[in-house]
């Protein structure tokens, strides 16, 4: 396209940077073996089209070619034994053929055989020069694996390096900069895997974890507010929601703001109940997992403990029709938790109520 008819736009290859833009015009076009990984800048203005081929190697690339496409089908539909066989026959003909070393050894990796899927990566890495980013990305992933940690932040970051828009690189970097304890780039990996992707769901959770373990509970309400837009997070970002709102409450309560204390706690109880809701929800549409299974295991010791504060915060504010009722809502809820029953029946005592009082007394004792 002749350059008057756009603004921007530009083919690079990776292992020479993306601010390094081919210098292309009418009658150029590029040519590269099939390995090299190369993108595109945005067109921001009018229409580029640019001519691209690639180098093949006569007699010997259709095989390799058909062999390692046929290989990734099978690998798609889970026959793993015939993938890999596929992938041997490729490299027999073309052992250079570095996409094949890759998904090989990404096959390895899912059958957890670490040592393997590195000694193939590394082969990857050798023949291209440490110069591809999915390469680093899946060493990374592989050396975390086998608990190599400083190794595996040392080749997130250089696919980093190469690749600055992947937000799930980020993402895994940031996780394991921040099981170094180097918190500060930890979120900033965060922040850069957000900017990407802004519905990365895990990234906001973790960013708000982040946060609110040193102590910034605003920034991690608003992280973790971002992370509930985001589906497949939204039952861990609710959860932790509503810690943030149980700790502000106690904070709020023990600086004798009760109002304000009140409000909290109550968010916190409705954070939790959305949770729920959504984990319920995807246990009987089959889509429930281990995880889904621990948070469901956290709602009732939080959501009576959420159910205790109300109460107390409401009896501080002379609120001891609210408190009873607060109260009576954790024993509807969980009638099998002796801890329930204690609290009914100390609000009923205040309140003069000794016949009622008594008789959750005695539901205690009978548990």
């Amino acid at each position: 396209t002749p350059k008057n008819n756009y603004l921007g736009g530009g083919t690079f290859f990776e292992h020479m940077g993306v601010d390094n833009i081919l210098p292309m015009d009418v009658g150029h076009g590029t040519f590269r073996p099939g390995s090299v990984r190369h993108g595109g800048h945005k067109v921001e203005k009018g229409e580029r089209y640019i001519l691209g081929a690639f180098l093949l190697i006569e007699d010997r690339v259709e095989h390799v070619r058909r062999l390692k496409n046929r290989g990734s089908e099978l690998r798609r539909a889970g026959n793993l034994d015939d993938a890999e066989k596929h992938f041997k026959w490729a490299l027999a003909i073309n052992p250079k053929c570095t996409t094949c070393l890759k998904d090989w050894a990404e096959i390895l990796l899912t059958r957890k055989q670490y040592v393997e899927a590195e000694q193939k990566i590394r082969e990857v890495l050798h023949l291209l020069e440490d110069l591809d980013s999915d390469a680093l990305f899946t060493l990374g992933i592989i050396l975390s694996e086998q608990g190599k940690d400083d190794e595996s932040i040392e080749a997130y970051t250089k696919s980093v390096q190469l690749n600055a828009d992947d937000a799930e690189l980020c993402y895994n970097l940031g996780i394991k900069l921040g099981v170094k304890g180097d918190v500060k780039a930890e979120m900033s990996m965060y922040a850069r895997a957000t900017t990407i992707d802004p519905k990365f769901g895990g990234a906001w959770v973790n960013w708000g974890t982040s946060l609110a373990e040193t102590g910034n509970l605003d920034d991690a309400e608003v992280m973790f507010l971002k992370g509930i837009e985001c589906p497949e997070v939204a039952p861990k970002a609710l959860i932790n929601l509503a810690l943030v709102y149980q700790n502000k409450a106690n904070t709020l309560a023990s600086q004798g703001d009760l109002p304000s204390a009140k409000k909290a706690i109550v968010d916190a109880g409705k954070s939790l109940d959305n949770a729920k809701t959504l984990l319920d929800h995807a246990v009987a549409s089959g889509k429930g997992d281990s995880d889904g299974a621990r948070y469901i295991a956290q709602y009732e010791p939080l959501r009576l403990q959420c159910h205790r504060l109300t109460g107390s915060i409401l009896a501080g504010l002379q609120d001891f029709a609210g408190a009873e009722a607060e109260f009576k809502t954790a024993t509807d809820a969980f009638p099998h938790v002796k801890g329930a029953w204690e609290m009914l029946a100390r609000v009923l005592d205040i309140q003069g109520k000794t016949k009622e009082a008594d008789d959750a007394r005695a539901k205690f004792a009978s548990l």
